[in-house]
């Protein structure tokens, strides 16, 4: 989707680059047998067929371009409207070409009194620019001829609005300059050249409002063109952001997960597949007979030793969590043979093994969007220096060292003004850079904020909590992390005990505050209930679950809490058979943790999903009390019915 939306954003650009071609000389006199400068320069008519075959070149990029639009609202279909674009592209390139080659021919500007205006400099960028966008549409087509592309634009909400946007950024632009151009007596080109320096809020101070009128109307000309600017800039973000996250993140993270599961293998500990153990940990029909059963425990315990502590050998990469993982002994030695206990450390190690996995790949992400960012920065920076330092040596001379401090200026809308470009060439070079450079130095400082920026704040809050802002209960986080220390502390002061045995007595609590602790491991695999305190247990787990929701940044739940919510979900459903049917509409609910159906590796955030599953599920339970066996249909079914 990246190469129709660059395309599509692109196409504007090119036709606005040929409206100033088409209105500005391709050729001017330059003052003082061409001693003077560029900017003082005055252009003489084109000849008629060159202006013809400029409004041909507009025209075609401009059919180009509606033929997009129709395809991503699927009123053309895409085998017509793709070629269409392609063609009338191509051919806007061609028509450009030839009035260049041919002006360069037969019609040259005579050295060194004449010389090239902004207006054939806007052509040659403007022919560029549909080659190019035609070029990777071309590239588009043969994919979806091979079959990796599909037949279809689907565009996002954010993807039309970016659309929409930079048509918005072009007509601002374009309509702006036209206004200014009348008010001040500049040419097209050069009121370009303003409206593209105030909106980008650089202001070198070579162009200003030369009367009241044109100040009057720059207030709300500035400010409307400010703010249509930074929602681009927003929507190239974050389309850059989904970009990632879909070509990017989700491979490396899937790739992780494959190399995960290789090492631990499945969760029956073979190759080939099995039981799944919490499936029949909490099932309500077998739920008494695993709670009595000595049955079946060394089993599972041996396999806990294959897939943990061999495993935790097998790669450096997973020190970090494969130092959790308990071995056969431990598990046998502290628990005997209690069975559930066992699967539950199994499951809660594949658990760790995945939010380790998922740990990892955020960091990864972050700092890889971090490093693409500057990269392109680097570039954007570097290059343009580069083709500033080329064009404006007759001008100005200016060295590449120049270009650098010249470019970086502009980067950061600073805009001094000892420096502007004052070619012909120059701006409209100027005007095609800035429109991609401000965006990425934009881009860079929101990467930097996640990582860099976000590192120092981390840092400074730490230093606050323990110096000049103590944070509340800080001390107590930290002797919570210190078992000895903290039991040695509360129960050092003989003088309290009493105190709170005696409140205890009478009835009142002793509760300090604290938020109360998730359940052990140990509290799970005890823990029992009948079908009253499950349906208030969900009723509560929902209502929880409907606050995470609001909480900025998504929380994650830890294990135990994802155990007392899968055996919430997985409670309503005693017939299978039944759940099989209906995966399709309710969803899953069972799943490995380091499987493709992990709840953590879903599209949405945890909150979401478990929210969703335990709606779900009560509708399932509520269904099944309210009509006979088989002839109920869940609330979901029948939406999407």
């Amino acid at each position: 989707m990246a190469i129709p939306m660059l395309a599509a954003t692109t196409g504007p650009l090119a036709n606005m680059f040929s409206i100033a071609a088409i209105v500005t000389p391709w050729r001017n006199i330059i003052p003082d047998n061409g001693t003077g400068r560029d900017a003082d320069s005055v252009g003489y008519p084109d000849p008629r067929w060159c202006i013809a075959l400029n409004i041909a070149s507009l025209v075609c990029g401009c059919i180009g371009n509606f033929a997009l639009l129709l395809n991503f609202t699927r009123r053309v279909s895409y085998i017509i409207a793709l070629p269409t674009t392609i063609i009338m592209w191509y051919v806007a390139t061609a028509l450009l070409v030839s009035a260049e080659i041919a002006m360069h021919i037969h019609v040259p500007p005579v050295a060194p009194a004449e010389t090239y205006s902004q207006g054939y400099w806007y052509a040659v960028m403007a022919a560029i620019i549909y080659w190019l966008s035609a070029t990777l549409l071309m590239g588009n087509m043969l994919g979806y001829f091979l079959g990796h592309y599909p037949r279809h634009f689907t565009l996002t909400d954010h993807q039309r609005t970016l659309i929409l946007q930079t048509m918005t950024l072009i007509v601002w632009l374009a309509g702006g300059a036209g206004v200014f151009a009348r008010i001040n007596g500049w040419s097209f080109c050069d009121a370009l050249y303003f409206a593209d320096v105030t909106i980008l809020t650089i202001g070198f101070g070579d162009y200003y409002p030369r009367n009241d009128l044109s100040r009057g109307l720059l207030l709300p000309y500035s400010v409307g063109g400010i703010v249509v600017l930074g929602l681009v800039v927003n929507s190239i973000n974050r389309f850059m952001r989904d970009m990632n996250h879909d070509n990017v993140f989700k491979k490396h993270i899937e790739k992780k997960r494959a190399r995960t599961v290789n090492r631990y293998g499945n969760r029956s500990g073979s190759p080939s597949g099995g039981v799944k153990d919490t499936d029949q940990l909490w099932s309500p029909k077998n739920q008494e007979e695993q709670n009595a059963g000595p049955k079946g425990a060394t089993g599972p315990a041996h396999e806990v030793s294959g897939n943990g502590m061999e495993d935790s050998t097998a790669s450096d990469t997973h020190r970090g969590f494969t130092q959790h993982l308990t071995s056969s002994r431990i598990v046998k030695r502290v628990f005997g043979k209690e069975s559930k206990m066992v699967v539950l450390q199994k499951e809660k190690d594949r658990f760790n093994a995945m939010r380790h996995i998922q740990h990892r790949a955020h960091t990864w992400r972050r700092w890889y969007r971090l490093s693409m960012s500057v990269l392109a920065f680097t570039l954007v920076w570097c290059l343009g220096a580069l083709v500033f330092h080329r064009v404006e040596q007759r001008e100005q001379g200016l060295t590449y060292f120049q270009g650098l401090y010249f470019c970086y200026v502009s980067l950061a809308s600073i805009g001094y003004g000892d420096l502007s470009p004052k070619s012909n060439a120059g701006k409209p070079l100027f005007v095609l850079w800035s429109l991609i450079a401000v965006p990425t130095m934009t881009i860079l400082i929101s990467d930097m904020a996640e990582t860099v920026i976000a590192s120092f704040n981390r840092a400074t809050f730490t230093l606050a909590d323990w110096t000049v802002l103590p944070r509340a209960g800080v001390w107590r986080a930290l002797l919570t992390r210190n078992p000895r220390l903290f039991h040695l502390i509360q129960h050092g002061s003989k003088s309290e005990q009493p105190r709170t045995e005696k409140r205890v007595e009478e009835g009142y609590q002793t509760h300090d505050g604290a938020e109360e602790a998730p359940p052990t491991l140990e509290d799970l695999a005890e823990e029992t209930y009948d079908e009253e305190d499950h349906l208030h247990r969900m009723l509560q787990a929902i209502r929880r679950t409907a606050k995470d929701i609001q909480v900025h940044p998504p929380k994650r739940y830890p294990y135990e809490e994802w155990a007392e919510v899968t055996r919430l979900i997985r409670f309503c459903w005693e017939d299978r058979s039944e759940a099989e049917k209906e995966a399709q509409t309710v969803g899953i609910i069972e799943w490995d943790w380091i499987g493709e159906d992990s709840p953590m590796m879903a599209n949405h955030g945890e909150p979401e999903w478990i929210l969703e599953r335990l709606c779900d599920s009560l509708d399932h339970w509520l269904g099944k009390k309210q009509r006979p066996k088989g002839k109920w249909k869940s609330e979901s079914r029948r939406i999407k019915e």
